[in-house]
């Protein structure tokens, strides 16, 4: 207490520190919607054509050869079966019907933004020497708060010669703790 009393009637500031601790009156967190992206994936049963095996248009072509070669004479003989391969190939190939269908799974996926609620500091209303200050902290600091107290010396504008002090090195409005 003498030396801010010493440091208060001087002018001068010792540099002296003072650990004291703040009353905790509130804490109020302070909430931000935050963009966060996620990827979000979907399974989906894809159906396509399956693959023909080419057996009903080779059985075809086969028969249908066969069948144009005992028809014609001569030099039709050859235009008849080849009439015969191409017709029957044709012919086997709708006889055969389509190929059995296959079911895949196909994997999709999206880049999505979902919001999330977080917070991001604290305003913390704290009492000390029986007056009330506001701060914001990045975390909450419980029921106390510590505060690191310099001295410093009174305005001028002050009477010096009550000699009266608090006892209490009081923080200028607003100042914040140390943590």
């Amino acid at each position: 207490m003498t030396a801010a009393l010493l440091a208060g009637l001087s002018g001068v500031s010792l540099g002296v520190h003072a650990q004291e601790v703040g009353r905790v009156i509130s804490s109020t967190p302070i909430i931000q919607q935050v963009a966060v992206p996620r990827q979000v994936c979907n399974n989906e049963q894809v159906v396509t054509q399956g693959q023909k095996s080419g057996a009903g248009a080779a059985m075809g072509a086969i028969a249908g050869g066969a069948i144009g070669n005992s028809m014609g004479q001569g030099s039709g003989r050859a235009a008849a079966t080849m009439l015969g391969l191409f017709g029957g190939a044709i012919l086997g190939d709708k006889v055969e019907g389509p190929g059995t269908p296959e079911v895949r799974n196909v994997q999709n996926c999206t880049q999505q933004m979902f919001y999330e609620n977080r917070t991001m500091a604290y305003n913390v209303v704290y009492e000390f020497a029986g007056k009330q200050y506001t701060v914001q902290m990045p975390q909450d600091p419980g029921p106390t708060v510590r505060l690191q107290i310099t001295p410093m010396a009174n305005p001028p504008s002050q009477n010096y010669n009550a000699g009266v002090s608090s006892g209490y090195p009081v923080p200028p409005a607003g100042s914040a703790p140390r943590y």
